[in-house]
């Protein structure tokens, strides 16, 4: 198996990723979410295999899921779904599968888990140095 990145170009953490990825040897299949957008099963088998509630994809900063009452106590998956469908910038990101499991890779540098020869030194764009 590929490893996969649900990617945003327009996040730092996600190019940081992408870049731990392709620093170890991997040529990842990139899907740019913003682009392609989610299903419904794509995101419920994603949280699925993070083994974590579908409320814990949802990212805040950025996008209109406090306005939409996502935050609030008693939402439903269904509900929280349907937004994630109607606005990707929704989901967090970047969302990372391979052979050693599916993680919500941030910090980016939780990639390292997932690639079978990561880099032991990555510089990220901020100039932070992480260790594998």
């Amino acid at each position: 198996m590929s490893i996969v990145i649900y990617h945003n170009p327009a996040c730092g953490t996600s190019r940081n990723t992408l870049a731990m990825i392709r620093a170890s040897g991997e040529v990842p299949v990139v899907v740019d979410y913003l682009l392609v957008g989610w299903t419904a099963e794509l995101l419920q088998s994603l949280a699925a295999q993070i083994g974590a509630p579908i409320r814990s994809l949802i990212r805040d900063k950025g996008t209109p899921a406090r306005a939409l009452g996502l935050f609030d106590e008693g939402v439903d998956d269904e509900t929280i779904i349907a937004a994630m469908i109607a606005y990707p910038v929704i989901v967090n990101r970047p969302i990372v599968v391979s052979d050693r499991g599916t993680c919500l890779c941030r910090p980016s540098e939780l990639v390292f888990d997932l690639l079978s020869n990561p880099v032991a030194r990555f510089t990220k764009e901020d100039g932070e140095v992480v260790e594998a």
